[in-house]
């Protein structure tokens, strides 16, 4: 049975950025701090790595059942931890031979950068996809090789067109405490960070006022 998914602060993490803590130490932080989900990603780990980097995220958030843990692009790894689901890029794998992988009860997010991209993703099959990552709202140096960048305008537009088909959506790419109001008034279920938690000299102080943020948001 799937359990509840709270997207409202999605933390996807940095190896590098943590460090010279480790990735688990600062999740641990986040999550006191108010992240409500996770996802590893650790784009140069080696499959056993980002296994054994999962196993050490899921054991920190043992204490926190509600706060979901995603695997960034590897099916194999959220297979054999038992992870709650997997986020897709453009590149990866398809979302449908994922979700036939991982079944029915898991997360299967992609990440769409365009209205193209959403078009795709509404052709699927009605539960193929749960959560769309929308990205860049900004250009960020935490993944170069992200499309152009969306703004608030198209990001309302793509949250829009989600929402009315069902899907959680979250926003990805230059979101820091001083636009992540301006960010969740697009209407996105959440919004996403990575360096303005993993980078942070405390993780928790910058989770807890990013909630803060959200909590003071106006209506789109």
């Amino acid at each position: 049975m799937r359990r509840a998914f709270d997207p409202t602060l999605y933390l996807v993490t940095d190896t590098a950025l943590c460090a010279p803590r480790s990735v688990p130490a600062v999740v641990a932080a986040a999550v006191a701090g108010g992240v409500t989900a996770v996802q590893v990603r650790d784009k140069t780990a080696s499959r056993r790595d980002l296994l054994a980097l999962t196993r050490a995220v899921q054991e920190v958030l043992a204490p926190t059942p509600q706060v979901r843990l995603v695997v960034n692009d590897a099916v194999d790894v959220a297979l054999l931890t038992g992870a709650d689901g997997v986020h897709v890029g453009q590149d990866d794998l398809p979302a449908d031979e994922v979700r036939g992988l991982l079944g029915p009860d898991a997360l299967v997010g992609v990440s769409v950068g365009s209205a193209a991209d959403l078009d795709a993703v509404l052709a699927l099959p009605p539960g193929t996809v749960d959560l769309v990552g929308l990205s860049p709202v900004w250009a960020t140096p935490t993944k170069p090789d992200a499309g152009a960048a969306l703004g608030l305008a198209g990001t309302r537009e793509l949250a829009t067109r989600a929402r009315a088909a069902g899907l959680t959506s979250v926003a990805i790419g230059g979101v820091h405490a001083a636009n992540a109001a301006a960010v969740a008034a697009t209407g996105v279920d959440g919004v996403c960070v990575v360096s303005d938690v993993c980078a942070a000299a405390d993780p928790a102080a910058a989770a807890r006022t990013l909630r803060g943020a959200l909590a003071g948001r106006v209506p789109a």
